[in-house]
């Protein structure tokens, strides 16, 4: 399942790993209502099954805030109102099952990684472009948290010195250009309200706009040239703008190999893809955890 802020969402995957049941429940704030509602999805959806729970070869929780993989914990989840919580040991407890828990981001890396089909000789970035910006990271088939879990991180990553300034107090870092709380810091409203102004000709939303392109397709090749990865999949809520977007960003490549045949050769172009916001990526990732023994 992967537990937002609006809403839980869950699927149960067939031994092919495609989606046989799935199920959305609105997430309940604060620690006994997350717990609750993450319960209330597991048994629905092994009813729907005609399963019980602790039959379900792997149970896995994609949550955002900052997760302790090993041990199950979440703490600093505040758009859920969860200062720590021991999710895994306490939702384990409840369905008679270990439960494996993921920050979300990670989660839908790995969901990203399945959904395409790639195997444990491939490597994949989850650009994730929602109201923060960060990547999760499957290195030959695994999970890279890194060594102190900040990994993917990149969104604090500054790019342009004469940028807006982000949530740190510095300038132009990845994730005040190209994320929702970016944007709306820059201009009052949402992302698409942004670029409603900017087709209408607005000239401070062409601006950040531009600035927003410029962003992903910075993230894409900072991606890329640190960790050489098959392809980097763009996800989270700007990403519904779709092809809008890739090709924005496919431009930015183009312009960049003008003068620079190194980056032609990266062939950025063709690594970037977008999922359908409908693909239930980090619920599909959070069900993969421990599934694989290559993943685990």
């Amino acid at each position: 399942m992967d537990i937002g802020g609006t809403n839980t969402d869950a699927v149960v995957l067939d031994d092919a790993g495609a989606v046989a049941h799935s199920l959305r429940l609105p997430t309940g704030w604060g620690h006994d209502a997350v717990l609750s509602t993450a319960t209330d999805v597991v048994r629905a959806l092994a009813g729907a099954a005609g399963v019980e729970p602790s039959s379900f070869a792997s149970i896995g929780v994609g949550i955002p805030g900052a997760v302790d993989a090993e041990h199950g914990t979440v703490t600093h989840a505040r758009n859920l109102g969860v200062a720590r919580l021991d999710l895994g040991a306490l939702l384990g407890a409840n369905l008679g099952r270990p439960v494996r828990v993921e920050n979300d981001v990670n989660a839908a890396a790995l969901g990203a990684f399945h959904q395409l089909g790639l195997d444990a000789t491939n490597s994949l970035a989850y650009l994730n472009l929602g109201t923060g910006l960060a990547a999760g990271l499957v290195l030959g088939g695994k999970l890279w948290r890194g060594s102190r879990g900040a990994a993917g991180e990149i969104g604090h990553i500054l790019v342009d010195p004469a940028g807006p300034l982000d949530v740190d107090g510095q300038p132009g870092a990845l994730e005040v250009l190209a994320s929702g709380s970016g944007i709306a810091s820059q201009r009052p409203g949402s992302v698409s309200d942004m670029i409603a102004a900017a087709k209408a000709g607005d000239p401070e939303a062409i601006e950040i706009r531009r600035r927003m392109f410029d962003g992903v397709a910075s993230a894409v090749r900072i991606l890329v040239l640190t960790l050489d990865v098959d392809v980097v999949v763009i996800g989270g809520g700007i990403s519904a703008m779709g092809d809008e977007l890739l090709g924005a960003v496919r431009a930015v490549f183009t312009d960049w190999e003008t003068n620079s045949p190194f980056i032609t050769s990266l062939e950025l172009g063709t690594r970037v893809r977008i999922l359908s916001p409908d693909a239930s990526t980090a619920a599909t990732g959070a069900a993969w955890l421990g599934a694989t023994p290559w993943q685990r």
